[in-house]
């Protein structure tokens, strides 16, 4: 298949959406796909380049940071993506387009399909759903609802990262959406065996915002100060200035790390030397870090909401806390922190439930509808 993957933030860009979409081309690139991805470009890097097997095409898309889009440099990727993308079409012959977020991907891909008729799948991150990530979109989708139903509609196929976000989307779009979660390369990332890090080690991976709650992680950890433990914070954003103060104010600077924005090799890296996740998110879809704590054989101890389901069997390979429940993630860490045969166990669970989210599961479900897709167009 030629596949035309349409996304505004792929790495080193964004966070785990671009990562998910990173891992399913390339995984197709191997498969002998001709993949391309059309996305936005920020200073410093190519416009063009081949990485993993991958074309990447970079547009110019007004995006100054990694970690954060605005709504003006989300309608510039649309606006310069549809003369990018025609003359893609028209050069690289996609049998299909796969774009990755309704907004504003899909709004590209919906005009694409509309003007050449290629059809397009479409992967639903929890932010394309009202109601999904309030604080973030709640003011986004007052007005732009009703115009993202012709984007669902559209679509040969729409895939859900989560149960969670598909039964959430299902409250406002009349479309057929199946899960099919985000992966990781199980077979070449996974461990031969556990080691327990002495002190043990919690880590933290995704964007300073309140969404991810991170000034939740230094209270919490501020009272189990009479336990050994040190924690990394990866990732960069806007509340990175209020951690830091809130790190101070604890008096933690000696326990804690903040190596700012990294890429997800270096996540990847990080979470070979720690034993626990620590993410008390207000809203998740399927988060990739959490996918990939289980392929490094983490304990994760996340709030009870959206793709943690998926994720974490309660006392089995970590635990589910109810949202702003600090003492609750405070009791569960401090279980984990002070019986390291119990923090073994659970590491070890975690390892056997990462193959659930094998990166080639993943693709086989993505290649079935994407051939299906193509199947339907033919046949009209």
């Amino acid at each position: 298949m030629r596949i035309l993957t349409l996304i505004y933030e792929f790495p080193p860009i964004g966070g785990g959406g671009g990562r998910a979409a990173y891992d399913i081309c390339k995984e197709l690139a191997a498969r002998g796909h001709a993949v391309t991805v059309l996305t936005a470009r920020m200073d410093g890097l190519p416009r063009e380049e081949i990485r993993d097997g991958i074309r990447l095409v970079r547009i110019q898309s007004l995006r100054t940071e990694a970690f954060s889009a605005s709504f003006q440099t989300m309608l510039a990727y649309v606006l310069a993506g549809l003369w990018a993308g025609l003359a893609l079409i028209w050069r690289f012959r996609p049998d299909i387009i796969h774009t990755h977020f309704a907004v504003p991907s899909g709004a590209l891909a919906w005009t694409l399909s509309l003007l050449t008729g290629i059809p397009y799948i479409l992967t639903a991150h929890l932010g394309d759903v009202p109601g999904g990530v309030p604080e973030k979109t709640a003011r986004w989708f007052r007005w732009l609802e009703p115009f993202t139903k012709p984007i669902w509609k559209r679509a040969k196929q729409v895939a859900a990262v989560s149960e969670f976000t598909r039964q959430l989307a299902l409250k406002h779009y009349d479309v057929n959406i199946r899960v099919i979660p985000n992966g990781a390369d199980f077979q070449h990332l996974v461990p031969d065996h556990i080691e327990l890090n002495q002190p043990p080690r919690v880590v933290f991976a995704g964007r300073f915002v309140s969404q991810k709650n991170p000034l939740a992680i230094v209270r919490v950890l501020s009272t189990l100060r009479d336990l050994n433990w040190t924690c990394t914070m990866l990732g960069d954003g806007p509340m990175l200035g209020e951690v830091t103060a809130e790190i101070e104010k604890h008096e933690l600077t000696k326990r804690f790390r903040l190596p700012g924005w990294v890429t997800p090799d270096d996540v990847l890296r990080e979470f070979s030397k720690c034993d626990i996740l620590f993410m008390p998110s207000y809203s998740e879809g399927l988060p990739v870090v959490g996918v990939d704590a289980l392929v490094k054989g983490l304990a994760i101890v996340a709030s009870k909401i959206g793709g943690f389901l998926d994720l974490v069997d309660q006392d089995r390979n970590g635990y589910l806390v109810e949202v702003r429940d600090e003492a609750g993630f405070s009791s569960a860490l401090r279980g984990l922190l002070s019986n390291r045969e119990r923090l073994a166990e659970l590491r070890r669970a975690s390892l056997k439930k990462a193959g659930n989210f094998d990166i080639k599961k993943i693709a086989d479900q993505y290649e079935e509808i994407m051939n299906n897709a193509i199947k339907k167009y033919v046949q009209t």
